[in-house]
């Protein structure tokens, strides 16, 4: 299987953006391979496409299940496993939160409640405590929001990304109607 510049381009980039989001350069080049290839593709196709060993194929296959990102199939009158995208762009970016989620944000929260159970010693861990307070109240906030997010349609979803600055004048003109100016409103949020 040859790849166009361009395809050959996005998957490469693609993988060096995987690498930031959770998985390795070559899972995130399958992932996307996958993703602009409009039939499945079997672990040879894959390593012959990226120039990768087959053993390197199967263990970042491994990390697309995992991940719940890929799903395999098999064609009639064939015995390899075939391989594509879990669902659309949406549902993917979707898994993909969900799964940053589950393997950042809840071990975060989890050990910063249990730090904040115990009664600070002295005021270095008062203070120390102070702040993990902010961090967790922060982290609970964004986590309710991703919850939130996460049950929007693709379409809601699309509408509210579209808003773009207007989320901020609509924010504006609330603080303006009920007379708080920015400095009140970062400082105090609401629940």
């Amino acid at each position: 299987m040859e790849l166009s510049a361009k395809s050959q381009a996005f998957v490469f980039h693609f993988g060096e953006m995987g690498s930031r989001w959770g998985f390795n350069r070559t899972v995130g080049q399958m992932f996307a391979l996958l993703t602009i290839t409009p039939t499945p593709l079997n672990a040879d196709q894959l390593a012959e496409a990226l120039k990768i060993s087959r053993g390197n194929v199967s263990m970042g296959l491994k990390e697309l299940q995992s991940w719940r990102l890929v799903q395999r199939q098999h064609l009639p009158g064939d015995r390899k496993e075939y391989f594509s995208p879990a669902g659309s762009i949406w549902e993917l970016a979707r898994i993909v939160f969900e799964e940053r989620r589950k393997r950042e944000l809840t071990p975060t929260l989890s050990l910063l409640r249990s730090q904040l159970l115990d009664a600070p010693q002295d005021s270095q861990e008062r203070h120390a405590q102070e702040k993990m307070g902010e961090i967790y109240e922060l982290l609970e906030r964004m986590d309710g929001f991703a919850n939130q997010l996460n049950e929007l349609s693709p379409e809601q979803l699309t509408t509210l990304l579209s808003l773009g600055s207007g989320v901020s004048k609509l924010l504006e003109l609330k603080n303006s109607m009920l007379g708080k100016n920015k400095a009140q409103d970062s400082t105090a949020p609401e629940s």
